[in-house]
């Protein structure tokens, strides 16, 4: 399979000292260099080091980069082919005033060379918002706001199922999932559904091979015609691609940190990902799917370790984590290596969906919070249309994302296979509305969850309870609230009689239903005391924000 025709915006040249090249900021340049020539059977992913060091005109920032070996530079595994990927973060002017290896026909290669940066619309990379109400929301570098629902496409890489080819295309694949989602999550092997020819890694005898301890020895092939060619089409649609770079279930799959062949390093591994992958604003890295399940396991120290290294090798604010197991965050893994919480739990429920974010977001440590396992769709787990769509909302209201996929039988579908369809992910279509909605009505970076209260006062014969400003609710509510601005009420049925207190100034009042992606104004402006109904729904969105 050949990269041909994909049209991204990286642009992949070797250029002369010369040369002046011109680059939109929060894009990826890709610079080659020539080192000595190295064979299959060499290791230079972990014997050659280089590293580079680029300078902006006004003196900051000053970023420092990884170069990693590439072979021939076109897949073949021998090869004299080094590249570093830039991203700039500022217009002006970009100079390499660094360049360092141990291989002598690299150091000080390219030294000098300038590259300038323009403006563009692309909004960079995914950053903890500390001005959002206890850091709990991601924003971009250009300071915008996106909500972000995720899906799961584990070895869709290998374009393998049960030993014969999918017929699927990784790069329709992504395309089609940016039609729908802002997230996927995939493995870098091809773990559970192995390609018979095509593997990641390469033996002491320079052959194809999936066991992950070899993770030294990365085969260009696999990551150049594959990988790549996921993170620069998701690129193309600024579409996340969360790279799972240990597991998610096979040994060999999921033995890239373990790194037996080289002596439990896996340093060599976790530098090539952050040289290879680390500039793209669209990549997140979770450090291993369920870590402390399937052989091998890994104890909370060896991640915390394994993370801190990783961070050092990142110079970007590339999203980091761990999966783990079902249940709560584990607190062992408390500390400044990861900037998000990643947690697992399948809720239908949406009340108990969002108390689950809400209450590992603070296990965590006051972080942003996803569900990665929110909602399987299909037989799988049992799973219908509507389980997931509430589940979604849910996680939003509770504070955080959340992840869903395509499960009709264990380890079957769009969740490992790839091959995604909207008509058989039925919910799809409605998480995209979704998020939709949120992006374009909700201030939700300036929001924080507020739960059902009960109070002891009766209206109509009901027994009350708040949830905010909303009066004369269950526990079937909750929501989001910036105080005197904007409101979010979410429930999972029909619902009359709710009283809304509302602050001092004039308000819109807008209901959603989720499930059949309907929108009703209920008042275009409403003040003091007003009354309204929840439409009939498991997925029930009411939205209340000043206007005046």
């Amino acid at each position: 399979m050949k990269n041909i025709g994909l049209s991204i915006l990286v642009i992949f040249l070797s250029l002369s000292l010369s040369a002046q090249q011109k680059v939109s900021i929060f894009n990826v340049f890709e610079l080659s260099f020539k080192g000595k020539e190295y064979s299959a059977m060499d290791s230079p992913t972990r014997d050659v080091n280089l590293n580079t060091t680029w300078v902006h005109e006004s003196g900051s920032p000053v970023i420092n980069l990884n170069g990693f070996y590439d072979g021939d530079g076109e897949g073949g595994a021998a090869g004299n082919v080094f590249k570093v990927r830039f991203c700039p973060v500022k217009t002006g002017k970009w100079r390499l005033t660094h360049i360092s290896s141990n291989d002598e026909k690299l150091n000080g290669q390219n030294e000098g060379f300038e590259l300038l940066a323009e403006d563009s619309g692309y909004p960079g990379f995914w950053e903890v918002d500390d001005k959002s109400p206890g850091s709990r929301w991601y924003k971009r570098s250009n300071a915008k706001h996106q909500y972000l629902v995720g899906n799961t496409l584990y070895t869709f890489l290998s374009e393998y199922f049960k030993g014969e080819p999918t017929g699927g295309n990784i790069k329709s694949d992504v395309l089609e999932n940016s039609n729908y989602f802002k997230k996927i999550r995939f493995c870098l092997t091809g773990d559970t559904y192995p390609n018979p020819t095509e593997k990641p890694f390469l033996d002491e005898e320079g052959n194809p091979s999936d066991n992950g301890d070899y993770s030294h020895r990365p085969n260009p092939k696999w990551f150049l015609e594959r990988v790549d060619l996921a993170v620069q089409t998701g690129f193309t649609k600024d579409l996340v691609c969360d790279l799972i770079i240990n597991g998610p279930d096979t040994e060999f799959g999921r033995s890239m940190l373990r790194a037996a062949k080289n002596n439990v390093d896996y340093k060599p591994w976790l530098k090539y990902i952050a040289a290879r992958y680390g500039s793209y604003p669209n990549v997140w890295i979770c450090l291993s799917n369920e870590f402390d399940i399937k052989k091998p396991r890994f104890k909370e120290e060896d991640i915390m370790e394994i993370g801190n290294v990783m961070k050092k090798f990142l110079a970007y604010p590339t999203p980091l984590s761990v999966h783990g197991n079902s249940g709560d965050w584990n607190d062992r893994l408390n500390g400044d290596w990861n900037d998000h919480i990643i947690i697992q739990n399948k809720l239908k429920d949406l009340v108990r969906a969002a108390q689950y974010n809400q209450l590992n977001y603070y296990i965590g440590g006051k972080k942003p919070i996803i569900n990665d396992e929110l909602a399987y769709e299909g037989e799988g787990d049992g799973w219908i249309e509507n389980d997931v769509i509430e589940a979604m909302l849910g996680a939003f209201v509770g504070g955080g994302y959340g992840s869903t996929g395509h499960k009709p039988a264990s380890k079957q579908g769009h969740y490992f296979r790839g091959n995604f369809k909207a008509e058989e992910h039925r919910s799809a279509d409605n998480l995209k509305w979704m998020q939709e909605v949120i992006d374009q009505n909700i201030s939700f970076w300036k929001m924080k969850p507020v739960f059902y209260t009960s109070v002891s006062y009766q209206h109509k014969d009901k027994p009350g309870g708040t949830c905010g400003i909303f009066y004369n609710v269950d526990n079937n509510f909750c929501g989001l609230e910036w105080p005197g601005n904007e409101y979010v009420l979410a429930t999972n049925k029909r619902y009359e009689g709710i009283r809304v207190n509302l602050p001092e100034g004039k308000f819109k009042i807008t209901a959603y239903n989720l499930v059949n992606t309907t929108e009703i104004i209920l008042y275009e402006s409403a003040q003091g005391r007003t009354e309204i109904s929840s439409s009939d729904s498991r997925a029930a969105l009411i939205h209340v924000k000043r206007i005046d």
